[in-house]
């Protein structure tokens, strides 16, 4: 099944901090809050990313930055509770990637972040990406038995 009841449930386990793993989602969904913040301004979207937005063709803009927002706070919050992992950082990984090719639009290449390159949203696309591998990993062991075993009934 692509989605079970237990995608959707908050466990201790997913705040075991001596599982790296663990710490990873938790961070990669921690640092797109401040991203989400940036896109507005006094309660509103902020002008300076709506323009970005609409250099990078998105229009109309305001409405793509809500999008986003919305779109980085739900990534954002899956990960940290680590709800829908695998899915939450696959969208996290396409939203980072939208963002190169935002960057790579308005700015042209440039790979260091201090100079406007997007060095630091590939690293975090590729985190994600890291992210939502392992977790699939983990739902398809759960998923389906490996060849060979023996069922618990049977080993008894």
């Amino acid at each position: 099944m692509w989605l079970t009841k237990d995608d959707f449930r908050i466990k201790a386990e997913n705040f075991d901090l001596s599982n790296g793993l663990n710490i990873l989602r938790i961070i990669c969904g921690l640092f797109l809050f401040p991203h989400v913040a940036g896109k507005f301004a006094a309660g509103a979207v902020s002008a300076a990313t709506a323009g970005f937005f609409a250099k990078a063709g998105f229009h109309p803009p305001e409405v793509w930055v809500v999008i986003a927002a919305a779109s980085e706070t739900a990534a954002g919050i899956a990960l940290v509770l680590g709800i829908c992992t695998r899915f939450a950082a696959l969208g996290a990984t396409a939203l980072l990637l939208f963002a190169v090719y935002a960057l790579q639009v308005v700015k042209g290449f440039g790979w260091t972040w201090n100079t406007g390159g997007y060095e630091y949203p590939v690293f975090w696309a590729i985190t994600s990406l890291a992210v939502a591998i392992e977790a699939w990993k983990v739902h398809l062991a759960k998923a389906k038995p490996r060849v060979g075993a023996v069922p618990a009934s049977a080993a008894a």
